[in-house]
């Protein structure tokens, strides 16, 4: 057999990124597929130094570039890859590959497999069986599992579950997505609807309770179903998108109350619609004249951050002003995996922002929320909200009570840099909106002076301007400039 020459195989438009496949020729010019690489494609391109891939045979049908393979990292021993231009020797790089580990349970899973978010949703845990398989549960999460169906699914991507602790119920990770006998308690604040966001739904998926801004339902699926979800009434029941028909009513309210110059889109996860269908979305609203900023709510770079693809970033930045509100929860959440994600977002330009609800057990500690906050800034997410946990039916067991969120901000505010400090809010239920809870800083205002302490427990006192003096003596000012300008005249 001679030796092998490589080669590779791409798309012509060298303008874009595509999909390109490394081959080998070998006697007979048969070929045997090496590796899928994602590439800045080149007509002069060319690659040397790659190992085959084990086990690939000759005559495998190579799949065309997509989205979903666009993103995938390489993930093998480290070999140094070189690209060159017009052969020039001063001019190759040597490109080191990371390797992230797939868990044990998914060994026989491919790593462009397990990179792929549509592959991860199609594998999503759903069964107690499953579970049993990977996590050794306690008779209380069995009995929360058994008694899900009808209330809020049990679905968890591979990636989150593999960043569960299998032996440690109270891993905050497994705590968030496994359902537990907690769940069928029925308290008696419970609330079906606990943010009233259903009475003020002038048309199917839209809700508009503030002047100037409307929330948009896109669809009620999630990549996990977070077991204190306010919208468990909601999410998870079909796994749709937003019908055309719904759609274009949403189209129609906005287009008449011009007063609305914000639409957030959130779900359901709107991040798991397809580019295409997500973008046809972005754009109708887009055309809107009145229409100035474009928010996502999503959980999707936390629980599937696969899904954030140069395909999907490239999208969005088409529609800027486009913000993103990224729901975390535990310093834990933010793997490697997420880092990338999140960085890919920032340098799409889309501003970050972090939402994160207070969880009993989990996040209710100041350390562990200022762990949280000060990783989020060095992925280059914003700290913006901690929400007091909802009422929706089935939650009591996360809720902590207001004073402990008003304690850990008490402990932020002015021992870390105000980039980290979010603001805490109550959600009124029944649909008051957000209202700000802080620590009270103001111990009294009394006649000329406002009495403050600040965040080592010191007063001090502020003078108010006298408005009464200031009036008077502006208009004696204003009557002596008068008087100089009658004298002043012949």
């Amino acid at each position: 057999m001679r030796t092998k020459e490589k080669l590779i195989l791409f798309a012509a438009n060298a303008n874009k990124r595509k999909g390109a496949c490394l081959l080998s020729r070998t006697e007979g010019d048969s070929f045997v597929l090496q590796e899928e690489v994602s590439i800045a494609i080149s007509p002069f391109l060319f690659v040397k130094e790659l190992n085959p891939i084990a086990g690939m045979q000759e005559g495998v049908k190579m799949e065309p570039a997509s989205d979903s393979n666009l993103s995938v990292p390489l993930r093998r021993t480290e070999r140094p890859l070189q690209l060159g231009l017009f052969r020039n020797s001063e001019e190759e790089k040597t490109i080191v590959e990371t390797k992230d580990t797939i868990p044990l349970h998914w060994k026989k899973v491919t790593e462009r497999e397990w990179n792929d978010w549509r592959w991860q949703l199609r594998h999503r845990i759903t069964t107690l069986d499953q579970l049993r398989e990977i996590i050794q549960l306690t008779p209380e999460e069995i009995e929360g599992i058994k008694h899900s169906k009808g209330r809020l699914a049990l679905a968890v991507t591979p990636y989150f579950v593999s960043l569960m602790d299998p032996v440690n119920p109270n891993c905050p990770i497994r705590r968030q997505a496994i359902p537990r006998v907690e769940e069928l308690h029925l308290s008696k604040s419970d609330m079906v609807d606990p943010c009233g966001e259903d009475k003020d739904s002038p048309v199917p998926g839209l809700v508009h309770r503030y002047p100037d801004r409307v929330l948009l339902l896109i669809t009620d699926q999630c990549a996990v179903y977070c077991r204190y979800c306010t919208r468990r009434r909601l999410v998870g029941s079909t796994e749709r998108s937003i019908t055309e028909g719904n759609f274009e009513e949403v189209l129609k309210y906005l287009k008449k109350n011009r007063k609305v110059r914000d639409v957030l889109l959130s779900g359901g996860d709107p991040l798991l619609l397809e580019n295409e269908r997500l973008e046809e979305i972005l754009s109708r609203l887009r055309a809107i004249p009145h229409i100035e900023l474009l928010r996502i709510g999503t959980r999707v770079p936390v629980s599937l951050p696969q899904r954030i693809t140069p395909g999907l970033v490239k999208m969005l930045k088409k529609y800027h002003p486009l913000m993103m509100s990224i729901h975390f929860t535990h310093p834990k959440e933010i793997t490697d995996a997420v880092k990338r994600a999140c960085n890919d977002l920032a340098d799409g330009g889309i501003p970050l922002g972090s939402q994160t609800v207070l969880l009993k057990g989990i996040n209710d500690k100041a350390p562990i929320m200022k762990k949280l906050l000060h990783e989020l800034l060095k992925i280059r997410v914003r700290p913006y909200y901690i929400y007091q946990c909802d009422l929706a039916t089935g939650t009591e067991h996360f809720r902590t009570s207001v004073a402990a969120g008003i304690q850990i901000i008490e402990k932020l505010r002015g021992h870390t840099t105000g980039y980290a400090i979010p603001t805490f809010v109550v959600d009124a239920p029944g649909g008051g909106g957000k209202i700000p809870v802080e620590p009270n800083y103001l111990v009294s205002r009394e006649k000329g002076k406002m009495v403050l302490r600040n965040y080592e427990g010191k007063v001090y006192e502020y003078p108010e301007p006298n408005i009464i003096e200031f009036k008077k003596a502006r208009a004696s000012g204003e009557e002596k400039v008068g008087t100089k300008k009658v004298m002043a005249q012949p």
